[in-house]
């Protein structure tokens, strides 16, 4: 059924912090500014990718000082995994996307397989579409376009903390870290 319950806590407690929660709140902080310049006089729906989007989404919700709408989308490609396999569509929006300026928002950009394909959905219902990340991976391996609205860069490495989780555990953690190895 996977790992214990003791092997989370010490994975937690072995970690590498890269960001505190601080640092991840004054990351939110920009982003929300970056996203009234752009966004705040066309009537967009905010997007949450669940599961993982939940938390930025909700620290962004009340730093977006304008009229928006909001509705969720839930594509996976890991079901509790460290690797991710095939999308899975779990739920569409049920707002109508046409003629709509949507913003998309989720935990991490990684290599972009999930984004990209959220990104095709959206506009392929006639919107035009914005995507804002918590956190971008620096790596080699992206597919598609980069987000429109980046709050912080890692390395390649593999995250949990502020909606990002590890086998579905560590999506709470205060700051982002890095499991070790």
């Amino acid at each position: 059924m996977g790992d214990s319950l003791e092997k989370i806590q010490l994975l937690y407690r072995e970690a590498d912090r890269l960001y505190t929660q601080s640092q991840v709140e004054a990351a939110l902080d920009r982003l929300a500014g970056e996203i009234t310049a752009e966004l705040s006089r066309h009537n967009p729906l905010l997007l949450c990718c669940m599961v993982g989007g939940m938390i930025p989404c909700g620290c962004l919700l009340p730093r977006l000082d304008f009229p928006l709408q909001l509705d969720y989308i839930h594509v996976t490609r890991y079901q509790g995994a460290i690797k991710g396999g095939a999308l899975h569509w779990l739920r569409k929006p049920r707002v109508s996307l046409r003629d709509r300026v949507v913003l998309v928002v989720d935990d991490i950009l990684d290599e972009g397989h999930t984004l990209t394909a959220i990104r095709e959905y959206c506009q392929g219902e006639g919107a035009k579409v914005y995507s804002a990340v918590l956190v971008d991976k620096r790596h080699g391996r992206k597919q598609g376009a980069p987000a429109d609205f980046v709050g912080l860069e890692t390395g390649d490495r593999y995250l949990f903390g502020y909606g990002m989780d590890y086998k579905e555990y560590l999506r709470n953690a205060p700051g982002i870290y890095a499991v070790k190895g």
